[in-house]
């Protein structure tokens, strides 16, 4: 066995230290980019209810979302995305859509979105785009997805 393998922890660690962005401060900054899309900014308390927590951890994470340059905020103000914040807000929502389409694609209906969230975080660049290569190469080939999803259906 090579030295390198780690368990998924230490993966995610490794991945912690050679990216500013945990998991969390991700799931806030597409949430964050997600409302923002139709509206100038947002508050905490709004944030906070999208995802389902608490104001003061909200907060918390708006805090190291602006000491990274990704969000504009002062105590008690509204939330806006920096350029920078923009671009990464972007590339998540990007990332979970292109993952939550392909999993429908391939017929994992059962916790798609559930799936999606847990598999976002971990998954490289590269692999999102040869997802999307994969994704249309079924859409364009629909006699090959069928045969893919009777075959899956008979195992």
């Amino acid at each position: 066995m090579g030295s390198s393998f780690k368990t998924a922890r230490g993966y995610e660690l490794k991945r912690i230290c050679e990216n500013t962005l945990t998991p969390s401060l991700e799931d806030y900054l597409e949430m964050i980019y997600r409302y923002c899309v139709n509206k100038p900014y947002i508050r905490v308390k709004t944030l906070a209810s999208l995802l389902n927590v608490k104001a003061s951890s909200a907060s918390k994470m708006i805090k190291k979302l602006g000491q990274l340059g990704l969000v504009d905020y002062e105590k008690y103000g509204v939330i806006k995305l920096t350029e920078k914040g923009k671009k990464e807000g972007e590339f998540l929502l990007k990332r979970h859509n292109i993952i939550e389409n392909f999993l429908h694609l391939i017929g994992c209906e059962e916790k798609a979105l559930i799936q999606t969230e847990l598999i976002e975080h971990y998954i490289t660049p590269s692999t999102v785009n040869n997802i999307v290569t994969l994704s249309n190469f079924f859409k364009d080939n629909k006699d090959i997805l069928d045969k893919y999803l009777e075959y899956r259906e008979s195992h």
